[in-house]
């Protein structure tokens, strides 16, 4: 159940509490910038949608990234849901979701809490199937919370290798180079009414071909059939600033696991997440080791399977 008004109230109290601190020099902020990361149970098999595990991986990168970061990760293994604990959002700065989408979406009771957070000015992340709501329930608390959304019968989930050649200049990209990588990268997203409040964080043009001519509501729709004839610029990652003073960004990649190991995937995304908790982004952007194999396969949900490892990530993908 959603938690009441006046847990609201008492909430506001506590979360606006570090937003005082924004404003201070660094050498009188002595809180860490909290972080919650909300993972959705086991999904897709091994390296693919480890939700937990790619959580796990990111939150130990801001952690250890000097920037004053306290990430911690909440995890149900048996519960598709966010069985929320109040006490883990007292004082956080953002939320990043990374789970399976639509009635599986670990938001779908908890709107109001994220609405009541964001009016604090608490950011909101959704990593790859996070984007996707509920068709018709959850649609605009994701407009409102990042300007963006997979939207049923019209966005399309193909797995292709975009080339972000040119990237803009925001603070998101910073330490970003231009690169390519094979993953499920979605396109032909639902935005804000004139993109009010929303910039493009990385964009590519998808291959002819790329999905079916046959209608389906996931892989393929007229609307972006045609917009791939046209060869069309299509953003796969964008952010937000919102209306409350709140941020938000929305990352469509994130099916493979092992594709965190590419520096420049792992930076912009980590660079959003610093960004929405409203961090100042270093120039060279948020600074992480690159993940080693074994530590690759810390905290996945499933047992090794190295057929589903991928010999090339950054080869171009043939739809079959």
């Amino acid at each position: 159940m959603v938690p009441n008004i006046r847990f609201f109230i008492s909430l506001i109290s506590l979360t606006a509490v570090p937003l005082l601190f924004q404003g201070c020099s660094k050498s009188e902020v002595t809180e860490p910038t909290k972080i919650l990361f909300v993972a959705g149970k086991k999904s897709h098999g091994y390296n693919n949608h480890e939700h937990n595990a790619g959580s796990q991986l990111l939150a130990k990168c801001l952690n250890k990234s000097g920037l004053n970061i306290e990430a911690v990760v909440h995890y149900n293994k048996d519960e598709k849901g966010w069985q929320l604990n109040p006490n883990s959002l007292q004082g956080i700065s953002a939320v990043v979701m990374y789970c399976d989408g639509q009635s599986n979406h670990v938001v779908l009771k908890h709107v109001e809490t994220i609405d009541a957070l964001t009016e604090q000015g608490v950011g909101v992340g959704c990593l790859h199937y996070a984007v996707e709501p509920q068709h018709g329930h959850t649609d605009d608390a994701f407009l409102r919370w990042m300007g963006g959304y997979f939207k049923l019968g019209k966005s399309v989930n193909p797995h292709w290798v975009p080339h972000f050649i040119t990237l803009p200049d925001h603070p998101v990209t910073k330490g970003v180079e231009p690169f390519h990588i094979q993953d499920e990268w979605y396109f032909n997203m639902k935005f804000r009414d004139n993109m009010e409040g929303v910039t493009p964080i990385l964009t590519a043009i998808p291959p002819q071909g790329v999905i079916p001519e046959k209608d389906h509501h996931h892989n393929s729709t007229s609307e972006a059939r045609e917009a791939v004839k046209r060869g069309d610029p299509e953003h796969v990652m964008w952010v937000s600033e919102n209306p409350d003073g709140s941020r938000g960004f929305g990352f469509t990649g994130g099916h493979f696991h092992d594709n965190w190991q590419d520096d420049n995937f792992r930076k912009i995304v980590l660079n959003a997440i610093a960004w929405i908790a409203q961090k100042d982004i270093p120039a060279n952007g948020v600074s992480s080791a690159t993940p080693t194999d074994e530590q690759l396969k810390e905290n996945q949900d499933y047992p090794e399977d190295l057929s589903r490892v991928r010999p090339d990530r950054y080869s171009e993908y043939r739809r079959k």
